[in-house]
């Protein structure tokens, strides 16, 4: 008489289950192959996996962190420059015997701080039109140093020393933006826009009112830098983390 094997028993006892087995070390037996692949994959799941994702997760977090304090920062250093380019406006106008309300026009190379449909830009487009204006600016405030300094010679230090300060200003920011960019995976783009060419033939009132003009735009942009960079520190959509305040200018 031949004897017909029973069914296999799994280590619970119930026949027709198979079940992997594991040794000391949290590893599949060689009775692996007998699961179905489902089954062998959330039993044994690949090593370093959740380790890997832990360690993403937390580079993720850290660059939210970053770029959020990179705002904070951006918002404080833009508020404080605005308030001294007022100052600035005042020295400039009484200095250079200017009419405060005279009417000029808008600087060439100088992007305008107003646009439309503000709401609708993406965080790339708002940084980049900032740096675009930012590096204007420097190029612009150097040359108007400059010929102060040609003009007046020492006689003036005080509005030079005003010019140098918000000069110094200007460059930081705009290191600031760069660094935002950077942050986003995209180096920020090449200086060569940013290289302005030299007025032809200005008298010494046109250049004073192109000086002012450029503080004027320069003022409004240090306004919008701290709506872009609000804007720009609100957390994504699903973002289970909630943005820090922003600080008012």
């Amino acid at each position: 008489m031949s004897v017909v094997p029973g069914p296999r028993r799994g280590r619970g006892g119930e026949p027709g289950q198979r079940t992997c087995e594991w040794s000391s070390r949290l590893e599949c037996t060689s009775s692996a192959r007998d699961c179905p692949p489902r089954a062998v994959q959330a039993l044994c799941p690949e090593p370093g996996a959740p380790a890997a994702r832990a360690m993403a997760a937390a580079d993720s977090t850290s660059a939210t962190l970053r770029h959020r304090d990179l705002c904070s920062r951006g918002i404080r250093l833009a508020g404080k420059m605005r308030s001294d380019v007022v100052d600035l406006l005042d020295t400039y106008v009484e200095q250079q015997g200017l009419d405060a309300s005279a009417n000029v026009a808008a600087v060439e190379g100088v992007p305008l701080a107003a646009v439309e449909r503000w709401d609708e830009q993406t965080g790339t487009q708002r940084l980049l039109e900032n740096l675009a204006a930012y590096r204007a600016f420097r190029a612009l405030l150097a040359q108007m140093l400059e010929e102060q300094q040609e003009q007046l010679g020492e006689a003036d230090a005080t509005l030079g020393r005003a010019l140098a300060a918000v000069l110094l200003q200007v460059s930081a920011f705009t290191y600031h933006l760069e660094e935002l960019l950077r942050l986003e995976n995209r180096g920020p783009p090449s200086e060569e826009a940013a290289v302005l060419p030299v007025p032809p033939q200005l008298s010494l009132f046109e250049r004073k009112l192109r000086g002012l003009g450029v503080l004027r735009e320069l003022a409004q942009w240090a306004v919008r830098s701290v709506r872009d960079l609000r804007q720009l520190a609100k957390p994504s959509p699903g973002s289970s983390t909630a943005a820090n305040p922003a600080e008012s200018p």
